[in-house]
Parts: structure tokens; sequence; C-alpha cells
């Protein structure tokens, strides 16, 4: 009976432990994510550089020849 009662309350509070974790893994990406999204450029304004160069590399290979 104390060998069942010990394995279910390991296995309660493993899984306890692991939605804490879990938990803490999400707000730190989420503060990750909005410290990158306000910093100055930051990941729009990489956004923003890659399209202004896949753009104007498009615009010179459509340019007609002179």
């Amino acid at each position: 009976m104390f060998t069942i009662l010990y394995h279910l309350k390991n296995r309660y509070m493993s899984q306890k432990a692991q939605g804490i974790v879990e938990y803490a893994l999400i707000l730190a990406f989420v503060v990750a994510l909005a410290v990158v999204l306000t910093s100055d450029g930051g990941l729009s304004g990489a956004i923003n550089k890659v399209f202004g160069t896949t753009a104007a590399q498009i615009n010179k290979a459509n340019a007609p020849a002179n």
C-alpha cells in the first residue's frame, strides 16, 4: 500500500515541477521576445533589412540591360 502511495506522490510532484519549469520557460521566451521587439531596430529592423535587400536584388535582376 505504501509503495503505491509513494509512487503516486513522486509522480504528482514530478509533473508539478515540470509544469512550473514549462511556465518559467514560456515566461522567459516572452520576456526575451519583448526585449528584442522593443530595442532600437531589433527584430523589425532586421526583417526590414532582409526584405529591402531582397527587393533591391529582384529589381536589379529585372532591370533592362543597357
